[in-house]
């Protein structure tokens, strides 16, 4: 297979991007009608390893100049439904529509305006940072400019580094500058901000943001939930290959149907079968980090009422704390399961 093929970056627009600011011209407004069509449709794509299913008629739409946070447990199918997409793997069933171009078909063109980080991303340590850019640039008929690149990036200092001597984050921001390269128009990210300390991953966030802003439509799967619900405009979840819901962060919190979370840990295991019989307790939970989580609508209620059924039980309730429900609830409610960032 092409190098191209393998190595496809992500990027931005020389017209919109300086050295000295990150997309802050204002780009003209789409038309009606291109602004009814998603840039991303993906209907009915299926994917099998044997007699294991990876996929099962996964079906949604990204729509123009959103973030859509792709969410799910390890094993869940994010990445293999990104890959396919990325022309990566091939999949049994299903069809894929990138800016209205059939995927099947147009796979070339569509790649020349795509911009892709992988989840593992593995360069050979002996070429420099500039050696890096500039083979990337070779690969696509748009490049942004190389000095911008160096700029946006605050790389200008490690042009002659080589990757083997860069920290985790500097190397990071090398891999993002490569996904930036050809000026994308959809840009996906597998994962972006795994490893990164807090101040690393939040400057990622303020470049997510900047590319929004500039009109960039962004796919991005992360386990932390803190980040999908900060970033996000719409959020999918998918869990054992299907995708269990699809809408913005506040409305799939307000499923819940809960005003607070009363997390606590218990010197006995507790049956959340049972606590969920109490006209206090909208839904229950335990989780390997929190311990036992009650949501409620009524905290005042729901406090005192669980403080007396503790007593009544002999339940010692330790490390209690409240707090309000998040995307990481309802990740936990459809799944089952915790998120890696979040620890659960």
């Amino acid at each position: 297979m092409p190098l191209k093929r393998l190595l496809t970056p992500v990027s931005l627009s020389a017209e919109v991007l300086t050295a000295a600011t990150l997309f802050t011209a204002e780009l003209p407004a789409p038309s009606a009608e291109a602004s009814r069509a998603p840039v991303l449709a993906v209907r009915g794509l299926r994917k099998s390893y044997g007699d294991k299913v990876v996929l099962r008629d996964v079906t949604f739409d990204v729509q123009a100049g959103e973030i859509f946070g792709f969410l799910g447990p390890n094993g869940a199918g994010k990445t293999t439904t990104l890959e396919i997409i990325e022309g990566l793997r091939g999949q049994d069933a299903g069809e894929i529509r990138v800016f209205g171009l059939h995927h099947r078909t147009c796979l070339s063109q569509i790649r020349e305006r795509l911009g892709v980080s992988l989840q593992k991303s593995e360069y050979w340590g002996q070429l420099r940072v500039g050696e890096l850019i500039t083979l990337f640039r070779s690969f696509y008929k748009k490049t942004l400019g190389y000095q911008v690149l160096l700029d946006t990036f605050e790389l200008r200092e490690k042009e002659r580094a080589f990757l083997r001597d860069l920290s985790g984050g500097q190397r990071q921001r090398v891999i993002l500058c490569l996904a930036l390269v050809n000026d994308p128009e959809l840009i996906m990210l597998d994962e972006p901000t795994v490893g990164l300390d807090p101040d690393s991953r939040r400057a990622l966030w303020n470049i997510l943001r900047k590319l929004k802003a500039a009109g960039k439509t962004i796919i991005l799967t992360t386990h932390y939930m803190e980040e999908a619900q900060e970033l996000s405009d719409r959020v999918a979840i998918i869990h054992d290959g299907v995708i269990m819901c699809c809408d913005t962060p506040a409305s799939l919190i307000s499923t819940l149907g809960s005003h607070s979370a009363i997390t606590f840990r218990s010197d006995v295991p507790v049956d959340v079968n049972k606590l969920v019989l109490h006209p206090w307790c909208s839904n229950a939970l335990t989780t390997s980090a929190q311990g036992t989580i009650v949501y409620c609508s009524d905290l005042k209620v729901a406090l005192l009422s669980l403080l007396s059924w503790a007593e009544e039980n002999r339940i010692t309730i330790e490390d209690l704390q409240i707090r309000e429900p998040g995307l990481e609830d309802v990740f936990l409610s459809l799944t089952g399961s915790a998120s890696e960032g979040q620890q659960l």
